[in-house]
């Protein structure tokens, strides 16, 4: 390779030169991807996984491995999480309790009793609901599904129980796994590499004993947007009842219509091979199904600034999904706006501030009453939830105008929405008019003053010799003389 960069780097300047680029271009790239998984509004979210040794077998260990959702409004839904990883060695799984590998792998060199899984890099997954008792452990069987943390703490929790063989027997001797990975059910989540920590201590339901896990590592996974989808998953349109206009979803906020090219990406809502299209696609795809927008968005949420009382002001929210391929069981939504701190009421929606920024309140998590409205349904008549909120004035930051009533940012289960242009918020009406009014009034009062001067000396001039009583009229006044 050497002898390829000869005719290109002629010199040690050259090279040096060159090399000093280089490292500024990848320093750059890789800042650039690490600002993307960093979250503004939850700065210290991520899902941590515990695996903890309880007890140590002939061949190996038992642990229980437990995933804790410390993110604050993102959860994951159906089908829920699976965790895979890495063996050090040639370790085997025996059984599991609570959860199950996707695969058995070749376990020929076993003659007698068979592992679980075989596998170098398993994959696990959680059991269904409605699994038989014998089969279950704590914090399992919920589909893979982990609520956020704001929302049900007790539901953010998933666990099973691992039987592992032909692996270390000692603190010393055990080898921790490496290269996780989490999918929920797609991408978007890096993990780091184990780590060992303190020994996770076990309260018993009386709380009169104490016991210890024979050891522990902790491995923590984070978000990044980016890596989960191409292109952003929801959009905002704004419309509020002092200006008709509506503000739509910017055009191709999630994509463009490519029918063209690529069959299938939108579906039309009038089209009468809808039902046949809809029940036809792969109800195992992750990727949306749209109805076809300008915005190509699977879901909108709409900001409408409704009506304007005396030391009150009130705001409907409507969520609408596009998405012809999925229900969104346990949504959330997360609205940032500087009048969160006077928030009076909210209607059909649960509310909860998550204040980012300390002493701050002025973001709001917002999602669906159980068994009222807290499943989103797929696109079509029912497709939408919709809710009103009540704000007090404070006087000292309230006001209509430059679109300060609208919202700073939305996000819809923890993805950020696309937000309409600031220069295309709706305005107070006549505000422009009023400004062009205001300088035109300024302009014509100089110009008469200038007039009334100028005839007032024209007047002098020519009458100097006259003894008559002239009346000269100006714009704002009259002025008497003798001459």
């Amino acid at each position: 390779m050497g002898f390829l960069f000869l005719p290109m780097i002629r010199s040690v300047p050259q090279f040096i030169s060159f090399a000093t680029f280089l490292v500024f271009v990848l320093s750059c790239t890789t800042s650039f991807i690490a600002t993307e998984a960093y979250d503004p509004l939850d700065p210290n979210g991520n899902i941590t996984i515990k695996w903890d040794i309880l007890s140590w077998t002939p061949d190996g260990y038992v642990a229980a491995v437990t995933l804790f959702n410390f993110q604050k409004y993102r959860h994951i839904q159906a089908p829920g999480w699976s965790l895979g990883w890495t063996w050090a060695k040639k370790e085997v799984i025996w059984n599991m309790v609570g959860g199950q590998a996707t695969e058995q792998g070749d376990c020929s060199r076993f003659k007698t009793t068979l592992p679980h899984c075989c596998k170098k890099t398993p994959t696990v997954v959680d059991l269904l609901p409605g699994t038989p008792y014998n089969q279950q452990y704590t914090n399992c069987c919920k589909g893979g599904v982990l609520s956020s943390w704001v929302q049900d703490p007790e539901k953010a929790v998933g666990s099973f129980q691992i039987s592992v063989g032909q692996a270390g027997t000692t603190n010393k001797t055990v080898r921790l796994p490496k290269n996780f990975t989490l999918n929920t059910p797609g991408p978007g989540y890096t993990c780091a590499r184990a780590k060992v920590v303190k020994p996770t201590k076990f309260i018993s339901p009386d709380k009169r004993r104490v016991t210890q896990a024979m050891m522990t590592w902790n491995v923590t996974c984070t978000y990044s947007q980016i890596l989960a989808q191409k292109t952003p998953t929801c959009c905002v349109s704004l419309s509020s009842f002092y200006n008709d206009t509506i503000v739509p979803c910017p055009n191709c906020s999630c994509g463009c219509q490519r029918n063209a090219t690529h069959p299938g990406s939108c579906v039309e809502p009038d089209s009468p091979y809808l039902a046949s299209v809809v029940s036809a696609s792969n109800k195992n795809s992750y990727t949306p199904l749209v109805r076809c927008t300008a915005h190509m968005c699977p879901i909108r949420v709409h900001w409408h600034v409704k009506v304007n009382y005396k030391q009150y002001w009130r705001v409907k929210v409507t969520v609408t999904n596009f998405n012809y391929r999925m229900n969104y069981s346990d949504w959330n939504m997360v609205v940032q706006h500087p009048n969160f701190d006077n928030l009076t009421q909210i209607f059909s929606y649960n509310y909860k501030s998550i204040t980012p920024y300390a002493t701050i309140n002025d973001t709001g998590m917002l999602w669906g009453i159980k068994f009222y409205n807290d499943i989103l349904m797929q696109a079509g008549p029912l497709g939408n939830v919709q809710s009103e909120l009540l704000f007090q004035k404070d006087e000292a930051t309230f006001t209509f105008d430059k679109g300060w009533a609208f919202p700073r940012r939305v996000y819809f289960n923890g993805d950020n929405c696309v937000m309409p242009p600031p220069d295309a918020y709706p305005w107070l009406p006549n505000s422009g008019f009023r400004q062009y009014v205001s300088l035109l009034t300024l302009i014509m009062t100089c110009l008469s003053t200038i007039a009334g001067r100028l005839l007032l000396a024209i007047v002098l001039y020519d009458c100097s010799c006259s003894q008559t009583l002239l009346l000269v009229e100006l714009p704002d006044y009259v002025v008497m003389m003798n001459t």
